[in-house]
């Protein structure tokens, strides 16, 4: 169900600018006092079939056979709907992992991947966020960018200075800078509507903030998932920055993943379907004991996620 459903709830009735809508005594306390939605691996709808496979390394061999690319299609496609809709949608945090296919004729050309590259390539989709953010200058949008692959060393700072120049150059005087601590009412006077997190040194650009902590409980059981967050927001929850409570799955690295992949009717999604209700059950039971930040999710346009997110901002 389309997080759009939710809208009858509190005192959001449109989740594509569910910001501007928040109560008046939210609008002067940092965003990182704020519960956000954000999607996980937010380009895996993308994903490419026909390209190579990244990761893991143990599966890039088998990279020329069609039936384990669509097997790595259906267990790492996270997400079904393309960022626009996830904006529509009231996502406000993007999980986005870079990496340059080998042998680009263009050398500064740069995908998104998971497991497979996109199909999308980096600056065009960047556009599509620009565009979407001159649309609505209330909503404030954090851009994680991490996980470079494909940065071999001796063009690495090449691509990261390309790259950076272009983030600076499409989102301009729209980038909310780190030596100010955001909040809506900043965002709104300055007309920054814009956050890029990069997960490189760029101490240079006050335009680029440094990587945001991602806490998950890097398990396919949701119980563990619950357990590691709860140790993060009792003892390890960082204060005055972002940060992310991912309610992701992840499917294990050794040979335990046949465990999943093997089943003929089955797929990620279907598994995340299947957990999701429960994960955002304890979210607002948790929510009560420690405040989160950021709340990551893969599907997250369904089972009411963005909804669940964004009323706990209301009901604080």
């Amino acid at each position: 169900m389309s997080a759009e459903k939710g809208k009858s709830r509190g005192q959001v009735t449109r989740y594509s600018d569910w910001m501007s809508q928040l109560p008046a005594e939210l609008h002067n306390i940092p965003l990182f006092d704020l519960a956000i939605p954000g999607s996980h691996d937010s380009m895996s709808y993308d994903l490419d079939i026909n390209s190579s496979i990244i990761e893991p390394d143990k599966l890039k061999r088998l990279s020329k056979i069609y039936c384990a690319r669509k097997i790595m299609l259906k267990w790492a496609a996270t997400q079904e709907e393309t960022i626009t809709k996830q904006l529509d949608a009231g996502v406000r945090y993007f999980d986005l992992r870079i990496a340059r296919k080998p042998n680009d004729t263009d050398p500064t050309r740069l995908y998104f991947y998971h497991g497979l590259y996109t199909r999308t390539d980096v600056e065009t989709v960047l556009r599509v966020i620009n565009d979407w953010a001159e649309r609505h200058p209330k909503e404030i949008l954090i851009l994680a960018l991490s996980n470079f692959k494909g940065f071999d060393k001796k063009i690495a700072e090449q691509l990261h200075i390309h790259l950076i120049n272009f983030i600076k150059a499409l989102f301009g005087a729209r980038l909310f800078l780190r030596r100010d601590t955001p909040t809506l009412r900043s965002c709104w006077d300055l007309g920054r509507n814009v956050i890029v997190s990069y997960d490189y040194p760029a101490n240079q650009h006050p335009e680029i903030w440094s990587k945001i902590a991602y806490y998950y409980g890097n398990s396919m059981d949701p119980a563990k998932v619950e357990s590691k967050l709860c140790q993060v927001l009792e003892k390890e929850r960082p204060y005055q920055c972002f940060f992310v409570c991912g309610l992701n799955l992840t499917l294990p690295e050794d040979a335990r993943i046949l465990k999943y992949i093997l089943r003929l009717c089955d797929n990620f999604t279907n598994v995340i379907q299947r957990s999701l209700p429960k994960l955002l059950q304890w979210v607002k039971r948790q929510a009560g004991k420690s405040p989160m930040n950021i709340v990551a999710s893969d599907v997250v346009t369904r089972d009411n996620f963005v909804s669940t997110i964004v009323q706990l901002n209301i009901s604080k």
